[in-house]
């Protein structure tokens, strides 16, 4: 998820149509494709793909998965080289909206679909990715940016958290 430095960059370079990857992108790019590159032979097959761009952030279906792979594939095999790999996530990645991408990430902690993220939403999402904080922790978390006092936080409140606005 972006932390909000990165979410300010982003709102910088809004605008701009593609930009410029920054070097931790492109070595998540790079060990995405390490990573799912099962067999190590420096190439990705349908399911190698189809997973590293998922793990990407890029969830596509099969015909346009198997497209990418048809319209990449240099040996014939049904293999993606890591360069066209590289190459594909670099232009998706830039092409992507800040702001949308923001949004998105609001949505993975208002699971319960409330338009509020709520202590209830915090605390399974610090639990998720290992964070052991206390309720009073993730209360003071809340009061800091809820704005309009209601113990909660609605989506307007995440993206001036998100985007330095707070």
């Amino acid at each position: 998820m972006y932390s909000s430095s990165a979410a300010h960059k982003a709102k910088q370079r809004r605008g701009t149509g593609r930009t410029e990857l920054t070097e931790e992108q492109r070595l998540e790019i790079k060990e995405a494709f390490e990573l799912f590159d099962t067999d190590k032979d420096g190439c990705v097959d349908y399911h190698e793909l189809k997973v590293a761009m998922r793990a990407l952030g890029f969830d596509l279906k099969k015909a346009e998965v198997l497209k990418l792979l048809r319209d990449n594939d240099k040996s014939g095999r049904g293999l993606m080289e890591f360069e066209d790999f590289a190459r594909i996530m670099q232009e998706r990645i830039s092409m992507r909206d800040p702001m949308e991408e923001i949004r998105r990430a609001f949505q993975l902690f208002d699971d319960d679909n409330t338009g509020k993220i709520s202590l209830k939403n915090l605390r399974r999402v610090a639990r998720e990715i290992g964070e052991r904080l206390e309720d009073d922790e993730l209360q003071a978390m809340i009061d800091e940016f809820d704005l309009d006092q209601d113990g909660e936080i609605n989506e307007q409140e995440f993206l001036a958290i998100m985007t330095d606005d707070a």
